[in-house]
Parts: structure tokens; sequence; C-alpha cells
């Protein structure tokens, strides 16, 4: 470093990279920042700046004792023991001592009364949650989730039908006597109790000791959570792969079917490949992180799909290297049996086949929030492709013909029904319906999300004054209706 690149980092003050000290008074002082640093994204501590970022310089005297000083800290005040370097710049104040520590590779650091200290902004702070000293021993390799017994648990609650199906299917007519041994040898049992990956697999009911672990699903009329109707939701239980058929199940009757120049009478093709939720739902089964007390998400909205699973990506993977099938198991043992219960290869290719089969999915990893968000985009509904009716242009009887081929009967009743304008209680009246539920699934939703309809208060969904009427699309829909 120079004296202008000092100078620089002194002007842009202090912040997760950089910190100035006037001196070390004191070696466990110096062990703290120096943990922290390592235990984050490293960083560089500039010894003889003051605060306000004054050079005050350090005296040759000094200087050797700074040195005596990180030796000390770094071999014998930090477990396990850093190697930082560091370097002397001549300023006209004196000499700047600038000692850097690289982000470590065995972390959680320590000091030397056991503290975990990690950065937080400019400052640094003492981890103490469970959960989050759990997650760095998770992302450094040195205890996996799944692998941990379930104290409660007894292999009374093992669901041996289900188990014993597994283990001859995959090894044949081997003896499954002594059981423990088996289960204890698989990874499923640890100390006749279930193991995380046991219980997840083979219990009889998983979620009596592992609450959080299950999906949370919801179906919405509109593109916000914070909508407050919804057309549809569940809680889904049981073993991973229960979860992972029913919440599959959950996505597709909330998708649409599209015909594809297949018959009329057929149920037609799901309008993202089955592909694309197999993979990335597996994925968020298998990687989750099973120490955080959250429950996987699924959001279905008008325009995408969003699954939400606890845990970013371990070992500072980066979504780009995920896509190039860089992988690392976060749970070794339920992959590993996974592979054998559900459409799961443990490769690192599942996010590649989803992406060639469906290119638009955005993965998004959220540090702060200990999550991973995979969002898929929808395709626009039948007529909102159609720009020349959005933008008010005449619509050819080709195109009308084949729009109103698509659209359902309902849809037909209701953009018949609303004349100019018509409030819901009007246009239900007009259905001769009286079930508020069965017109907003059958009717309403529908018409909206094909944009035949349109809210006169758009911004004010739940307004008593919300009114709906014909867009441009929806006039030559019915128009093309009355003079075909």
């Amino acid at each position: 470093m120079d004296l202008q690149t000092l100078q620089a980092i002194i002007i842009s003050g202090e912040d997760s990279n950089h910190q100035f000290k006037r001196e070390i008074s004191h070696e466990n002082s110096l062990s703290a920042e120096l943990v922290a640093f390592s235990n984050s994204a490293g960083g560089k501590i500039l010894i003889g700046v003051e605060d306000d970022g004054t050079i005050a310089g350090l005296s040759p005297e000094q200087v050797r004792k700074l040195n005596q000083q990180i030796s000390n800290a770094a071999s014998n005040n930090i477990r396990p023991p850093i190697n930082p370097s560091t370097e002397n710049i001549n300023t006209n104040n004196g000499i700047v001592g600038v000692v850097t520590a690289p982000e470590g590779l065995n972390k959680p650091y320590m000091d030397s009364q056991g503290r975990v200290w990690v950065k937080s902004g400019s400052d640094k702070r003492h981890v103490t949650s469970r959960e989050e000293l759990q997650r760095m021993f998770l992302n450094a390799g040195l205890v996996q989730a799944d692998t941990l017994a379930i104290p409660e648990s007894t292999l009374d609650d093992l669901n041996k039908e289900t188990f014993c199906t597994y283990f001859q299917k995959r090894f044949g007519n081997q003896s499954l006597e002594p059981l423990t041994t088996t289960l204890s040898n698989m990874g499923l049992a640890k100390n006749n109790h279930l193991s995380v990956a046991g219980a997840l697999l083979f219990a009889k009911h998983p979620q009596r000791w592992l609450p959080v672990c299950m999906i949370k699903a919801v179906a919405f009329y509109g593109n916000s959570i914070s909508d407050l109707n919804y057309q549809d939701s569940e809680d889904i239980y049981g073993t991973l792969p229960q979860q992972y058929q029913n919440a599959f199940a959950f996505i597709k009757r909330n998708l649409h079917h599209v015909q594809n120049n297949r018959g009329f009478n057929t149920l037609g093709e799901l309008e993202i490949p089955p592909v694309v939720i197999e993979e990335l739902l597996v994925n968020a089964l298998m990687h989750r992180d099973y120490f955080d007390s959250a429950s996987i998400r699924i959001l279905v909205f008008r325009n995408r799909i969003e699954i939400i699973s606890p845990g970013h990506l371990p070992d500072n993977l980066s979504t780009e290297e995920i896509k190039q099938g860089k992988t690392k198991r976060r749970n070794p043992v339920l992959s590993e049996h996974a592979a054998q219960l559900m459409p799961f290869r443990g490769l690192g290719s599942g996010i590649n086949r989803a992406l060639d089969a469906w290119p638009q999915i955005e993965f998004q990893d959220h540090k702060n929030g200990n999550e991973f968000r995979v969002l898929i985009t929808r395709p626009q509904p039948i007529g909102q492709e159609i720009s020349q009716a959005e933008a008010g242009i005449n619509v050819t009887g080709q195109v009308t013909g084949q729009v109103t081929g698509q659209v359902a009967i309902e849809m037909l009743r209701l953009i018949t029904t609303v004349g100019s304008e018509a409030t819901r209680t009007e246009l239900m009246k007009g259905l001769e319906l009286s079930s508020r539920a069965n017109f907003v699934k059958l009717y309403l939703a529908p018409a909206l999300e094909a944009g035949l309809i349109e809210m006169t208060l758009p911004e004010k969904p739940n307004s008593r004054l919300q009114k709906y009427k014909l867009t441009k699309l929806g006039e030559a829909v019915l128009s093309a209706k009355n003079n075909g």
C-alpha cells in the first residue's frame, strides 16, 4: 500500500473492511478485531490513526511493540490461529501500521475467552445467538444438521414398513438386523434416537419434533403478498417425499394448462415445464438450512412463482457458480438417501436442467435474511400478449376468434354482464350467483388475469367503491362473440 492509497482509505472513513486505531493498548482488543475480520469478509486495521481520520503516527519503538502484539494475538489469543500480514507506511506524522486479516477458511474463529466476533458495519459484535453459531459451524462443515440425533425420539417412531421397502429396493435381500446398527450406519439414527435425516425421511410424524420442517404454500389472485384475498393455501407436512409430492400438486393446480396444438378434450400442458418445478422443489428441500427456525414458502402469484428456503448459499457460493453446476452438500445424509426417494441426483445439474427448460428463472441469495429465493416468471395469460388490443388498435377477426375460442364459458358470461361498469355485487346478481368464493375463483380472478376486465380502482383492490369494466381486449372478445 502506498501513501496515496492510505490517504484515500482514511478519507472514506471506517467501514466493514477498515478499522482505525490510535494504538493497541491490550492484545485482547486486537484479538477481537482480528477475529471479527476473519469471521467476516476480511479487512484492514490502520494503527496510528485517530477515529476521526487524523494521522497520529507511531514511533519506531511503538512499531516494534505492535509487531510483537500482533504475533502474540494471532498465535496465542485466537483459535484456530490466523496469519495476518503487516505493512508500515511512512507519513509526515509518523508511521501507520496496516494489519491485514483475510477472510478465514476455518470459521468460526474465537478469542482467548472463547467468544466469537463478527463485523457489524464499522464496528464488531459478539455472536451470542445459538442459531447464528450453529450456522457458522454448519457453513464451516464442522457439523451437519441432518446428522444430529433427536433426543425425544426412539426407533419406535420409525415407519418400519416404509424403511424396509426402501432398504430392500436399494440393497436387495441383505439383512436389516440388528436394526439399530443398520440405521446408525446409514446416518438415520444415533444412540437409539432418530437423526434429523432419519425423521425427515422415515418417521411416522416428523413434525412432532421438527414443526418448522414443512412447507407453507399460498396462491394469490394478484402479484403482491400484501393481498388480503388468496385463491388457495395449504400447510404441507409429512416426510420430505410426501412434502415434495404435495407441494408439486399444489403448484400444478394453481397454474394454467395450455393446449399447444393438442386436442380440445385434452387437459393440455402445464404453462411451466414440470421439470422446472421438480428440480427447484427438490433443491429447496435438500439444501435448506435445517438449523433455521423458518419453513419453506411457496408463493404463486399471477406473474411469478417464488420458492423461498431458509439458508443462504453455503461456503460463499454465488448464484452464478450454482448456474455453472458448482455445489456443496449442506445436508449430506439427506442427499445420499433422497437420490433414491425423489428425483434428486446431487450432481449440481438440477439448476441447469431447470434453466434449459425455462430460462426465465432468477436466483436471489439473501445473506442477511439467511434465505435463498427462486423467482420463476410465469407466461402472460392468453390475451395479454396481444399488444394491439391493449393499445386500443382494432384487432382482426382472426385474432379475436382465436382468443374467444380459448376463453372459458364463465369468463364470457362475466364480460357479457359487466356493461359499462359494475360492482362485485352487481356482477354476482347478474350471473345469479350466491357464493362469493366461487364467483371470485371461477369468474372474477380468471377474467382479471386474462386481461378481459380491469379494476376502476386498481390501487385499492378491496375498496368498497371498487368497480370493474371491460378492457379493450375484453370489448374485442365480446364483439367477436356477438358477431360469431
